[in-house]
């Protein structure tokens, strides 16, 4: 009988559906402004500040965000697609039933971020700083991450699902059904003890098998070949 699936420990994914939006004109975004059903569309945003700003059913369509500041932004119910920058800061922000899909970071400061129904859909994003963020039903979906940083984090409920991981950074984070099976790559640079609460494939099991053994303080070394042929015409005791 095949086994069945804990639907418990799987992502809860977003359903977004906006309503009609009103392309935004208003010049340059300001900081705890509010904005509602609106179309970001084509927009160099570059430099500018939306610190604690509120977005609520609004999608931004390849957008310029290089180091613009959305520290402690609010994003409910929104769409980004083709989204790009160097060096944005989304700091403390909260993200929920959102998705990001195709966008190009690089630099992108997230540590302290609360994301919670979110899916990242392709794209790259490189140094990704989550340190201290707490992440609840989120997925990355066919998307490239480079050195990203889950330090200090709490994951619940988190798959890489076809997500490269390279240099992955998981030191003193806190995993529960985090699912790490489908991952096409998965290179953990530090925080190879804190996998406690994930689940890997065999596969990876056996990748990842030198960095576990130099977590344990364990030498894995080749028997020399004099030793080796020696070890071969020996007989076991009777």
């Amino acid at each position: 009988m095949a086994r069945k699936t804990d639907r418990s420990r799987e992502p809860r994914l977003p359903d977004i559906r906006l309503p009609p939006l009103r392309p935004y004109a208003d010049g340059a975004l300001a900081a705890d402004a509010g904005y509602d059903e609106l179309q970001f569309e084509d927009l160099d945003l570059t430099g500018q500040n939306g610190r604690g700003a509120r977005f609520l059913e609004c999608a931004l369509t390849r957008c310029a965000l290089d180091e613009t500041s959305l520290r402690r932004a609010r994003f409910m119910e929104c769409l980004l697609t083709g989204v790009r920058g160097v060096g944005a800061d989304l700091a403390e922000a909260s993200l929920r039933d959102v998705e990001l899909t195709d966008v190009r970071f690089g630099g992108l400061q997230m540590h302290g971020a609360t994301l919670e129904r979110v899916v990242v859909r392709g794209g790259k994003i490189d140094y990704l700083n989550l340190r201290r963020a707490r992440l609840k039903d989120v997925v990355f979906d066919g998307c490239v991450l480079v050195e990203p940083d889950f330090a200090g984090a709490r994951l619940e409920r988190v798959a890489f699902r076809d997500c490269a991981l390279r240099g992955a950074e998981f030191s003193d984070a806190r995993l529960t059904d985090v699912d790490l099976r489908a991952a096409s790559e998965l290179d953990i640079a530090r925080g190879i003890d804190r996998l406690s609460g994930a689940v890997i494939s065999p596969t990876q099991l056996l990748d990842l098998a030198p960095v576990f053994a130099a977590q344990l303080g364990v030498r894995v070394e080749a028997m020399p070949a004099d030793r080796s042929r020696e070890h071969g015409r020996s007989r076991p005791p009777r």
